[in-house]
C-alpha cells in the first residue's frame, strides 16, 4: 500500500517553500510536517525566525511559518516505502510542484531538504527564472552531521525569508 504525502502548507505571502521528499512514518502517523523527535528541521527553523517554534503546538508552528513567509511540502505525493529512510522509497508519484509554484507571486526560493528532494524537485523545477533553487543537508536524524553544521547550511534562507 502506498504511503500518501500530506497537502502543502502554504498561502499566497510565501517567499520560500521547502520542499522534503516524502514524511516519514513517525510524521505520517501524528499527521503533522517533521513529527519525529529527533528531527531537526523545527529547531533549526526557530533559529532562523527567531522564534521558539519546538515549544509551539503544531498548528502554532505552521501559522508563525506562514505568517513569516514560509511554505512546507513534499516533492513525492506517493510511493512505496518501507520504514522511513529515502533510500527505500519505490515507485514514486511527483506532487504538482509547478502548479503550486505558479501560484505563488511573491516566491523567491524552493530549499530542498535532503539529497532525494533536491534529485526529484530539481529535475521538475530546474527552468523557473527568478527563483533560487537551495540544497539544503536533511533534518532527518538519519542524516548524521552535526545541528551546528545543518544549522550553517540553512542559515542562507535567512536572505529570503520575510521578517
Amino acid at each position: 500500500m502506498p504511503k500518501i504525502g500530506f497537502g502543502p502548507i502554504i498561502d499566497d505571502r510565501a517567499r520560500v517553500l521547502i520542499l522534503g521528499s516524502l514524511p516519514g512514518d513517525a510524521s505520517l502517523k501524528a499527521a503533522q510536517y517533521y513529527a519525529h523527535p529527533r528531527n531537526a528541521f523545527w529547531p533549526l527553523m526557530g533559529q532562523l525566525l527567531g522564534e521558539d517554534l519546538p515549544a509551539l503546538f503544531y498548528e502554532a508552528r505552521l501559522e508563525r511559518l506562514k505568517a513569516r513567509g514560509v511554505g512546507l511540502w513534499d516533492v513525492i505525493a506517493s510511493a512505496e516505502r518501507s520504514g522511513s529512510l529515502d533510500a527505500a522509497i519505490r515507485s514514486p508519484e511527483a506532487a504538482d510542484l509547478r502548479g503550486l509554484v505558479a501560484r505563488l507571486p511573491c516566491l523567491r526560493a524552493v530549499a530542498f531538504n535532503g539529497g532525494l528532494a533536491a534529485k526529484l524537485g530539481r529535475r521538475i523545477l530546474s527552468d523557473l527564472n527568478g527563483v533560487a533553487l537551495i540544497d539544503l543537508p536533511s533534518t532527518s536524524p538519519a542524516h548524521a552531521i552535526s545541528l551546528s553544521a545543518k544549522a550553517k547550511s540553512w542559515a542562507i534562507l535567512s536572505d529570503f525569508i520575510s521578517q
